[in-house]
């Protein structure tokens, strides 16, 4: 029978595969490392020149910002608030002007539903942010095509949502269901 005896101090052991599975992962933790820091410099320059684009950006805002207020001093002066009067109502009536009828009834005639009567359209108003806002009285046998119309209305790309106003029911001189809508218009002033 043989013992194996060993008398060395430290025993052998096969280390070899542990050190180099170690050395390729460190080589591997170092190159993400690398990259890392790469991506982090990278980023730290993009985001430097961000801000610098910004500032230029708010400077510029800041004196277009003074200019608007020296020119507003000049409009606003008692000497010239008669031709600026003058210029708002022109401009009210050119903005008024540039409103299509033609386009208007073109574009509804696309979302109205063949047993819907178009019976009035008020004067489109726009407001200060060149929104046409059309106010109109339509008309049905039953509220179910209204409310088909009301949808279309929603999903055109020329509308917005419409708010019924009123409703009037059927009388015997007048046998159709009358709703008052209200929408806005998105025609190009």
């Amino acid at each position: 029978m043989r013992i194996p005896v060993n008398l060395a101090t430290e025993p052998f052991r096969q280390d070899r595969g542990l050190l180099a599975a170690c050395t390729g992962g460190a080589a591997a933790l170092f190159l993400l490392l690398c990259g890392l820091a790469y991506g982090i410099l990278a980023e730290r320059n993009r985001v430097a020149d961000t801000r610098s684009a910004v500032e230029r950006l708010s400077n510029e805002t800041r004196l277009l910002d003074a200019e608007q207020v020296k020119l507003d001093a000049v409009l606003r002066a008692p000497e010239n608030a008669v031709v600026l009067e003058r210029s708002y109502l022109l401009n009210t009536l050119v903005a008024r002007k540039s409103v299509s009828w033609t386009r208007i009834f073109a574009d509804l005639e696309e979302v109205m539903p063949s047993n819907v009567r178009l019976i009035q359209v008020r004067l489109p108003q726009i407001d200060s942010q060149n929104q046409v806002l059309l106010d109109m009285v339509v008309g049905a046998q039953n509220p179910g095509p209204v409310i088909e119309l009301l949808k279309k209305l929603q999903e055109s790309p020329r509308f917005g949502p419409a708010t019924v106003h009123n409703s009037v029911p059927p009388t015997d001189n007048d046998p159709l269901y009358r709703y008052r809508v209200s929408v806005n218009y998105a025609q190009k002033l």
